[in-house]
């Protein structure tokens, strides 16, 4: 029989693991990790530049230097899987005071994900920079990898549940840590890849760049994830320490 305080931390580790996974699936699929705000758009020749930069962008070949100018100028958004960009709903929009403005984004696939990165975005001669190659892998790897883990612990704690055994506790504990630090370590693989990628590249004036609520949300489900398996491992040496006591008090 489990003690009442075991239950109540059992349960409140899966509620804090299920808003974490929801976090973090959430923030993996939407494009809101890093946002950049770009100032109005004035004269005919700077309307001509951004259509051509906009369906290079669309239906161009990847390439970092071409997409990266196009999220600075239109007020892009990137995240681990998409980019973005926001553009007037129609073609005659410099006519108007007050476009109406839509996003349209583009995914990146898995090829363009495993695409090495150059010290020189766009030229290809400048030789690859390893450390935003691998960066930039890690921080849409990792993601994948916690919510794996968070799966596999789901599946162990379910067939635990089946066999009334609370054997199985400190592994499913062990594997939410885990978790947690992987999602903490993409938040700042992907922190440290776009300030080295500002660092090579030239921003345009009076173009700003912040964090999204994509970001903050996987922020926020690292330490969900890490108290979900503070619970579950005190649970577990706890009632492992009760049942050794236990067992040694019936044999005396």
């Amino acid at each position: 029989m489990v003690d009442n305080r075991y239950a109540t931390a059992l349960v409140i580790s899966c509620v804090l693991s299920v808003l974490a996974t929801v976090y973090l699936s959430v923030a993996v699929g939407t494009q809101h990790w890093y946002q950049y705000t770009s100032p109005p758009v004035r004269g005919e020749a700077n309307i001509s530049e951004l259509r051509s930069l906009h369906d290079e962008f669309m239906e161009g070949e990847f390439d970092e230097k071409t997409y990266s100018d196009t999220l600075f100028r239109l007020n892009g958004t990137i995240g681990l899987w998409w980019r973005c960009v926001l553009v007037p709903s129609h073609t005659h929009w410099y006519k108007e005071s007050d476009p109406k403005m839509v996003m349209k984004c583009v995914s990146f696939t898995l090829t363009q994900q495993f695409t090495p990165k150059y010290k020189e975005p766009g030229n290809h001669n400048s030789g690859e920079d390893m450390l935003r190659t691998y960066l930039w892998r890690c921080q849409f790897l990792l993601p994948l990898i916690s919510l794996g883990l968070v799966v596999l612990a789901g599946l162990i704690g379910f067939c635990a549940c089946l066999c009334h055994s609370l054997t199985p506790t400190l592994g499913i504990g062990m594997l939410h840590l885990l978790a947690g630090l992987c999602t903490l370590a993409t938040v700042c693989c992907y922190l440290a890849g776009m300030d080295l990628l500002h660092r090579v590249s030239v921003l345009p004036d009076k173009v700003d760049g912040s964090l999204g609520w994509s970001l903050y949300l996987a922020l926020i489900s690292s330490p969900l994830h890490m108290m979900a398996a503070a619970l579950l491992v005190w649970a577990a040496r706890s009632h492992s320490q009760n049942y050794y006591r236990m067992t040694a008090y019936r044999v005396a």
